[in-house]
């Protein structure tokens, strides 16, 4: 190959990357380096000015409440993460490798997806009629005598957050695992099967290493919408339940930039953290 193959291979490469590299900073890079920057401004009751400080930094890890709200992100997500996954999972094995028709299957997926064609908010709210003292959970329940009270903690709580966000979230974690499970080759399940394995070893062995990176797409999924998550715990918790996104709303909605630029950089950087920690786990781009 020539050097000047090289170089117009090389001159090529740089014009297909330049758009994304363009966006990328435009739309990724920029801002983020913004709310790292505002993050250091000086914020008083009634003002903001650009003179650079720690004390919002400060300010943040020296109170309870705030401190309190990034365990509580990081509980309820690792909470909602298991269950999507627990429930997640099993739905998926179904859908992908169980049912043998394929028209069946995209059926099946279509069903999964079809709450979505609600928008997120009433989705989310149409929890309070099922969850609340009087609701349709506590009425079935009393109804069958297996309650003689209603339960309270049903709405209005931790639980109920949970709740929502595992319903509204499962999908996430349903889809890529099916695709990678319809990916599987059925005759190495067949081999498997007439060499005299059951099917606890076939799953540990075949199925569940062969759908790892689907499990790993659902969970980065998931992780990066729970981490941001501020409606689902400001509609059924009745503001019970503080998380990081509900305290950036709070402080945007105060005109305080500073500390939200704040409470947006520890969530970026616990962002960060969770993806790749999920991506070591398996090579995607190998994998897909």
């Amino acid at each position: 190959m020539t050097t000047e193959s090289t170089n117009r291979q090389k001159s090529n490469a740089f014009r297909l990357l330049a758009p994304g590299v363009v966006w990328m900073i435009l739309f990724l890079v920029a801002p983020i380096m913004m709310i790292v920057y505002v993050s250091f401004w000086t914020q008083t009751t009634f003002s903001i000015n650009s003179t650079l400080t720690l004390e919002s930094w400060k300010n943040f890890f020296g109170s309870e409440a705030y401190v309190g709200a990034l365990w509580t992100t990081i509980r309820l997500w690792l909470i909602v993460l298991a269950m999507t996954f627990l429930i997640g999972y099993p739905a998926a094995l179904y859908v992908g490798l169980l049912v043998k028709s394929k028209t069946v299957s995209t059926i099946l997926l279509v069903l999964c997806v079809i709450p979505f064609w609600t928008s997120f908010l009433i989705r989310v709210l149409a929890w309070r009629p099922m969850l609340g003292k009087e609701g349709a959970i506590n009425i079935i329940l009393q109804k069958f005598g297996l309650i003689d009270s209603p339960i309270e903690v049903l709405l209005f709580s931790e639980l109920s957050v949970i709740i929502g966000m595992t319903q509204i979230y499962v999908v996430f974690m349903v889809g890529p695992i099916a695709f990678m499970l319809g990916r599987i080759d059925r005759n190495i399940i067949e081999a498997a099967r007439d060499l005299g394995a059951g099917f606890g070893r076939i799953f540990w062995k075949i199925i569940f290493p062969l759908s790892l990176p689907g499990v790993v797409v659902g969970a980065i999924f998931v992780s990066v919408m729970v981490l941001g998550e501020f409606a689902t715990s400001g509609a059924l918790s009745g503001r019970k339940v503080n998380l990081l996104g509900n305290i950036i709303v709070t402080q945007v909605g105060s005109l305080k930039w500073a500390m939200a630029s704040v409470v947006g950089v520890i969530l970026t950087i616990l962002l960060g953290i969770v993806v790749a920690g999920f991506l070591r786990i398996v090579d995607l781009k190998r994998e897909i």
